[in-house]
């Protein structure tokens, strides 16, 4: 399951700390370009990348239960690893087929609605939120306004393939709320240049 790595640095503006609300959060570190992991669920880009200090520590600490995919899941079968080792909790995965999932030490394999599974972690949470690790059941809980919060770290790296946050052919945009305390209606401003293979290269 794909998370924020343990990295620490000065603090990224315009976002407030989690708290503990019982919210059902869609959280991931994604890609300028809109990608939360490689290829077959690839990882290997996330590296390199620094976050503010305390960031693993505050959803760590947040963090009730933790709703996955079966893809993600089999691509990385390690609930002892979610956050570096920081977070202990409950772990659910939602599949179609749970029949032939291998067992794993706090885990449990749903076979039911979004909905339910949302609603199976929210109680096992006890009272602090849910973090969706999955991009397809990302999208669906939005559809039935089941998601809180979407919580986005963006890495400066453009991919250019894998798996998307939100992959919706044909469907209608669908647009948010910027939770920072301003316009909620404001886009987010950055500036990017590209950087040199070799630090040393870089050029002002």
């Amino acid at each position: 399951m794909e998370n924020p790595p343990h990295v620490d640095t000065k603090p990224a503006a315009g976002m407030e700390p989690q708290t503990a609300a019982g919210k059902v959060l869609w959280h991931f570190t994604m890609s300028l370009d809109g990608f939360v992991a490689g290829p077959g669920h690839g990882m290997d880009w996330m590296t390199g990348f620094s976050f503010r200090p305390g960031l693993v520590e505050e959803y760590a600490g947040t963090t009730g239960a933790v709703l996955g995919g079966r893809d993600g899941w089999d691509a990385f079968p390690d609930a002892g690893g979610i956050y570096g080792g920081a977070w202990q909790g409950a772990v659910f995965v939602l599949t179609h087929h749970p029949e032939d999932a291998p067992s794993a030490e706090g885990v449990t394999f749903l076979s039911c609605d979004v909905a339910e599974a949302v609603r199976i972690a929210l109680k096992a949470a006890d009272g602090k939120n849910v973090e969706v690790f999955s991009p397809t059941i990302g999208r669906q809980l939005l559809e039935r306004g089941l998601i809180d919060e979407i919580d986005l770290h963006i890495a400066p790296v453009l991919l250019g393939d894998g798996i998307r946050l939100f992959d919706n052919p044909g469907g209608a945009p669908l647009r948010l709320e910027l939770l920072d305390g301003g316009d909620r209606t404001a886009t987010v401003n950055v500036r990017y240049r590209p950087a040199a293979s070799d630090p040393s290269q870089s050029v002002r």
